[in-house]
């Protein structure tokens, strides 16, 4: 009986370990990170921020398990958003101030969230929208990023995005390679990220769910436009009504993301952010004061420099980190601040032969420990081919708002910043606009630096180019799929660096190759009776009756003539090594020139 007794000791000691053991393991492991940042949906689009129409109930519970960053700026709008988001540095430092023109790539030198996980072991995947480029080297599978399933473009339908995408039953891209999936797109994007995850479990991760949603076209499932279509058009206009549910949908999805992590018992010990990237695009009309929506209060909507444009919603829940009760930050704080908080709260080292990080990290005041600071920041929206002093400019600090370095408002007392008090606050002028020169001596370093698509690798041969990429000095770019299929003209020309000398094949195409249409095909248009849910109809595309092709590029000019049964318009030339800009048009019957939408540079 002793012998036994002893054993029987000795096996609970031994279950006493293991158990102490799977304790420490789980408390020692670094935790998880999900960034979940939705497109073009506003501080005002959510229930828990007083918006009485809109259902959002899985991210207002969510809000009370989290800490709000309540006073918290982005850019006001996508790709430089995303920039100063994946670096920590302000996003005209990055060379994305625009989200077309050659100007939303993320410079190569640049190093990304996504790098300073890799680096500390983690692994990482991103899942949706990326918009900072869709070449090597600025493809999300080239910054860190190990698995990847994106759309391209700055949204579903553009003209980088796979040929007749509708947010339904798309092709999107896994590591760069085309893949049919099944579904909404929304759905898609969460689905994909939730495999990710359970794959990923046993190790630290961390998945970048960034929708596409509620970007337009408002296309949606009918069942979440029915929940609002009923709605009479004082309380929300028909576009708002897709848009709404587009948001309803984000919220089902992140209702069931959260259910997945409880269900794999990795949610105490995972760090989850939900947040937007600018202000609402279409949560928030006022049409001859017509007004429908609701935006908080607040002044100004996506693209503004008032605070509606660039204040967005910001909440972190960890309870192993004890982040997991309602709690108000109500300090500065922008996107910039994410990558050095999260390094700070995992233990893990900024990225490598990083540059100068523009953001703080949050740490001390997610703890409690920091009440006030009197940071200043700096958000604009240029949207331009080259950047401009002080447009649409918003310096800020605490609750002071510098607007185009003119007018001065105090949003603590004047939230829908109504009342100009430049006059009677000159000093507080002079100061912020002083931070503001020396910022903008900072950020305008490499203005003169284009961005340079490099051809003639090993890594991505042939090379595709879009319009969307296209420098142009008229800002003319058909930048998605309907401008292309109506013929919009546009001109410009691509910035290239050609990294290997020798003959190069380049053909010009009016419609992307996969969709292997003519050049002037007649392409059919596709209506919401053959799609349930689309917003609209999509056009036919019309034949622009193109009869000659040209391309020029270093010292070479060569010409084609278009036939009837041409898909494209090759080109053989012999390039030397170096920088260079391509050009290519096509002219129809009238001698009317157009940009080639679609371009493809082969190194043979």
């Amino acid at each position: 009986m002793k012998y036994f007794k002893f054993l029987a000791i000795i096996l609970l000691v031994n279950i006493a370990c293991k158990q102490n053991n799977e304790v420490e393991k789980t408390n020692t492991k670094k935790p998880n990170v999900i960034l979940v940042i939705t497109d073009d949906q506003g501080y005002g689009d959510l229930g828990v921020h007083g918006n009485k129409v809109i259902k959002t109930p899985n991210v207002d519970a969510f809000y009370k398990e989290s800490h709000h960053l309540t006073d918290f700026h982005v850019g006001p709008t996508c790709a430089p958003t995303r920039s100063g988001l994946m670096t920590g540095r302000y996003a005209n430092s990055t060379g994305v101030w625009h989200t077309v023109g050659g100007w939303s790539l993320l410079r190569a030198e640049e190093k990304t969230i996504a790098d300073m996980f890799t680096e500390a072991g983690y692994k990482t995947g991103a899942f949706g929208k990326w918009h900072m480029g869709d070449n090597y080297p600025f493809r999300a599978h080239d910054r860190g990023f190990q698995k990847t399933v994106m759309h391209y473009g700055g949204g579903v339908q553009q003209t980088p995005d796979y040929w007749n995408n509708d947010y339904f039953d798309d092709t999107y891209f896994v590591n760069g390679t085309p893949k049919k999936f099944k579904g909404y797109c929304t759905d898609v994007f969460f689905d994909e990220a939730t495999k990710f995850i359970e794959e990923s479990k046993e190790q630290p991760f961390f998945a970048y769910i960034s929708t596409n949603a509620p970007h337009g076209p408002y296309n949606v499932p009918l069942e979440y436009y029915n929940l609002y279509k009923d709605l009479s058009d004082t309380v929300l206009a028909d576009t708002q009504k897709r848009f709404y549910g587009m948001i309803t949908n984000v919220d089902d999805n992140f209702g069931k993301l959260r259910k997945k992590l409880k269900d794999l018992n990795i949610a105490d010990n995972t760090i989850l952010i939900f947040m937007t990237d600018n202000g609402t695009s279409s949560g928030y009309y006022n049409k001859k004061g017509k007004v429908t929506g609701y935006n908080a209060g607040m002044r100004g909507t996506k693209g503004s420099e008032y605070e509606g444009g660039h204040r967005v919603p910001f909440f972190i829940h960890w309870k192993n980190g004890n982040i997991s009760k309602a709690k108000d930050i109500n300090l500065l704080t922008a996107q910039l601040d994410i990558m050095p908080t999260l390094a700070e709260l995992c233990g893990i080292e900024l990225p490598k032969d990083h540059r100068k990080i523009n953001g703080e990290s949050l740490v001390a005041a997610l703890k409690g420990e920091q009440k006030e600071n009197n940071r200043m920041l700096v958000t604009d929206s240029q949207r331009m081919n080259y950047p401009v002093k002080w447009k649409n400019s918003a310096t800020m600090q605490n609750k002071w708002r510098l607007i185009n370095g003119k007018e001065l408002y105090d949003i603590g007392n004047d939230k829908g910043q109504k009342n100009d008090v430049a006059e009677q606050n000159p000093e507080k002028v002079a100061e912020m606009r002083a931070f503001y020169e020396n910022w903008w001596k900072e950020v305008s370093v490499q203005f003169d630096e284009e961005i340079k698509i490099p051809v003639g690798i090993k890594t991505e041969n042939p090379v595709t180019l879009t319009a969307h990429d296209a420098h142009s000095f008229k800002e003319d770019y058909p930048w998605n799929q309907i401008q292309i299929r109506n013929g919009n003209v546009g001109s410009g020309y691509w910035a290239l660096d050609v990294k290997t000398a020798g003959e190069y094949e380049i053909s010009l195409r009016r419609y992307p190759i996969e969709s292997e249409l003519l050049i002037n095909a007649n392409v059919p248009k596709v209506t919401p009776e053959d799609v349930p849910g689309l917003q609209w109809t999509i056009p036919e595309g019309k034949n622009l009756n193109f009869v000659k092709a040209t391309i020029e590029i270093a010292d070479i000019k060569q010409e084609n003539k278009v036939l009837k049964t041409d898909k494209s318009s090759t080109f053989k030339v012999n390039l030397k090594s170096g920088i260079t800009n391509l050009k290519a048009s096509f002219f129809n019957n009238k001698n009317e020139e157009n940009i080639a939408y679609y371009v493809y540079v082969n190194k043979l």
